[in-house]
């Protein structure tokens, strides 16, 4: 789902304020209007956005009564800070990812157990009462609640030392522009052959736009140029 769209789409309280009932429990319009104290005609229009997003989806009893529930999980980050602005969203990865050599920065404990098979191929009846019981499936979600809490730590960690980084590049070299970027581009010049075209294609933007940042970064005394290829000093 597209970041913007999804924000404005949380921007009303009200739709939050559903979103966070709904995580609880489904309900019906009627439950819903009670909840937040408005009309049923405004608390439709607010599902019906929801819907159109994909963040809820509906069912119906055997009374005839729909009810309505979140459609599945959604990841959504923002990032604000004197060096950029940013919103992405996610949802989550299946559980049978392999993390193994993904996050070289991180350990992470992968629980290898998983319903065994028996010799003809059918799903062992015993693994699977195993693997189900409640206490150990509890103890797992403590486990990977905890894992997301360091995580959350971790990444907070993260984004203070890329705004140091950033603040003692602009305290150095005083580029007078996007910082961010122009550390794309110096490290793009240190992961390529240094051509303007390299560049540009490492960071994702046109050769035009390249050329002019180089220049500025050769002429600051910060990049060396042999022809058309450039190195850092």
């Amino acid at each position: 789902m597209d970041s913007a769209v999804l924000l404005d789409l949380l921007g009303n309280e009200n739709r939050r304020r559903i979103l966070r009932l709904l995580s609880k429990k489904s309900c019906y319009v009627t439950e819903i209007s009670e909840y937040l104290g408005v009309s049923p005609k405004a608390v439709i229009d607010h599902l019906r956005k929801l819907e159109e997003a994909g963040l809820i989806e509906s069912t119906t009893d055997e009374k005839r009564r729909k009810y309505f529930h979140i459609s599945r999980s959604l990841r959504l980050e923002v990032n604000v800070s004197p060096y950029g602005f940013g919103a992405k969203s996610a949802y989550p990865a299946s559980p049978g990812l392999d993390m193994s050599g993904r996050c070289p920065h991180l350990s992470i404990e992968i629980d290898p157990t998983e319903p065994t098979a028996s010799e003809d191929g059918a799903t062992d009846p015993t693994a699977i009462e195993e693997s189900a019981e409640l206490a150990d499936l509890a103890m797992e979600y403590d486990r990977l609640r905890d894992l997301d809490r360091e995580l959350s730590l971790a990444q907070r960690w993260v984004h203070g030392r890329i705004e140091a980084v950033l603040s003692r590049i602009d305290d150095r070299f005083g580029l007078d522009a996007d910082s961010q970027f122009y550390v794309e581009v110096i490290a793009a010049v240190i992961e390529t052959d240094g051509t303007p075209e390299a560049v540009a294609s490492e960071v994702g933007t046109s050769t035009d736009v390249i050329d002019d940042v180089l220049s500025r970064l050769h002429g600051a005394g910060l990049l060396s140029r042999d022809g058309d290829r450039f190195s850092v000093r």
